[in-house]
């Protein structure tokens, strides 16, 4: 063996690896991945990712299939991360401009509108909207820790109930791909 392949040998053990990128389970779930959550184990059917143009995303929603049950887990990005275990919840409006700022549920729960906003959204999988379109939703606070989203694209409204859920309680596992 030459001196020069000895050299070259001895200056490519030298070369550190670069870090490896850390993965936040949060944002960076896949669909096919399982989430764990309530003692429950959920496949991930869809993702909705989302965003301001020019900024990053702030909303993520997973479709969760468990068997025929389709649920979904919404988490909003802020300095903290909010979770929201929903079910979704049949309904009609007509019109985005006939949304309430009070919204009375069978007569057992009456919310009121804490905020609402449009984004654009990315869809993976199986989901209720289209990709890169504009989205408008609506957030709503009832009592005992309920919460209500209804969301508007293009003529379709979906409507979801749920409730907070500690983010220390919900276990990402990646899928076999």
């Amino acid at each position: 063996m030459s001196i020069w392949k000895r050299v070259g040998s001895i200056i490519k053990s030298q070369k550190q690896e670069p870090p490896a990128q850390i993965s936040n389970p949060m944002e960076d779930t896949q669909v096919g991945d399982i989430i764990n959550m309530d003692l429950e184990e959920y496949v991930v059917s869809g993702k909705l990712v989302y965003f301001d143009r020019g900024f990053p995303p702030h909303r993520f929603v997973y479709y969760l299939q468990n068997g025929s049950q389709i649920s979904c887990l919404l988490i909003e990005k802020g300095r903290t991360y909010e979770c929201f275990n929903c079910t979704f919840v049949e309904g009609s409006l007509d019109s985005p401009d006939d949304v309430p700022t009070e919204l009375d549920v069978n007569g057992e729960v009456t919310y009121n509108l804490e905020q609402q906003r449009s984004d654009m959204v990315r869809a993976e999988g199986n989901t209720d909207f289209r990709a890169n379109d504009e989205v408008m939703m609506w957030r709503y606070f009832g009592s005992e820790g309920r919460y209500f989203f209804l969301q508007w694209q293009d003529g379709k409204f979906v409507a979801m109930e749920g409730t907070k859920t500690p983010a220390g309680q919900i276990k990402f596992m990646k899928g076999s791909r």
